[in-house]
């Protein structure tokens, strides 16, 4: 297929699809969490609207950049092979294109309208997953997402800073809290999608070192993951509301991980990936709600 023919069928859609605009969409959510967060009261109006384009470009930006790194593994794996990059719907060129013209404007909009060192972490974390995690960790090492998750971390953080300017305790714990969800999230998508790794050649924990393992490791992160959605509630930052939040989808992230732990149904790393997903957005709903209602309170 031509160049000339790709661009004739290429449409809006396929340039919005390898944005993974679901992924997007939770990490701006975080975003925007952590920019209510970081204030008393409601964030300046324009930081909220230029932060948020300018941290749900950037991480567009590095979804498609992923895309293109990613096109030939996507195109022997089930789950990634419609793509529009494996399909045939877009070149690789012009998704480079699209990605540089994303990060360009999330740059400008962050350096000049919200402050500098937003804009210095975010590109960080996009350098970080679109090119580190990508290109290095993801092909060397069977604890990629570990170390790489530290780039899917930092939206909270850089949210947090977009409407303050500054780091702070606080935002460090938002990252913590993701960067502790991630592995058993992505781990459980790992097991079930374990035979789909091996043959591309990325070594994941369940290729490398097996599923019982890995599923001893999700239970272990579990743990972890839930002493420190503890901790905003310890700090102060929230209120009853949140931990009950916490609490209760706490145990219910650890009954899945103790669940795939005795059970070897094959559906069931997928429920639970899936259910991962929802965890991260009721908890940081839930952040969100109760420093609504302390605000409204005037605690």
């Amino acid at each position: 297929m031509t160049t000339t023919s790709i661009s004739k069928i290429a449409t809006w859609q396929d340039y919005y699809e390898l944005t993974k605009p679901r992924v997007v969409m939770l990490i701006v959510f975080t975003a925007v969490v952590g920019m209510f967060l970081a204030v008393p009261g409601w964030p300046d109006l324009a930081a909220l609207l230029f932060g948020t384009v300018g941290i749900g470009f950037a991480a567009s930006s590095a979804a498609v950049v992923n895309h293109v790194l990613d096109a030939r593994i996507d195109s022997q794996m089930t789950r990634t092979r419609n793509r529009p990059l494996p399909q045939g719907k877009l070149t690789e060129a012009s998704a480079f294109a699209f990605a540089s013209i994303l990060c360009v404007l999330s740059m400008l909009l962050l350096w000049f309208v919200i402050n500098p060192l937003t804009a210095i972490l975010t590109f960080a974390s996009l350098i970080g997953y679109a090119v580190i995690y990508t290109v290095y960790l993801k092909r060397a090492t069977p604890q990629n997402i570990v170390i790489g998750g530290a780039a899917g971390a930092a939206p909270p953080v850089l949210g947090w800073t977009a409407v303050t300017g500054e780091l702070h305790s606080d935002a460090l714990i938002l990252f913590l809290i993701i960067f502790a969800w991630t592995p058993p999230h992505f781990w459980a998508l790992a097991i079930a999608r374990k035979d789909e790794y091996a043959k591309v050649g990325i070594p994941m924990l369940p290729v490398t070192h097996g599923v019982q393992y890995t599923r001893r490791f999700i239970l272990l992160y579990t743990i972890i993951l839930v002493l420190i959605t503890v901790m905003p509630y310890l700090s102060g930052m929230s209120g009853l509301i949140y931990l009950a939040a916490a609490l209760l989808l706490g145990a219910r992230f650890l009954g899945y991980a103790v669940q795939l732990l005795r059970d070897k149904n094959p559906h069931l790393p997928m429920q639970m990936f899936k259910f991962s997903i929802n965890y991260l957005m009721v908890l940081f709903a839930a952040l969100l709600l109760d420093h609504y209602f302390k605000f409204q309170i005037g605690l």
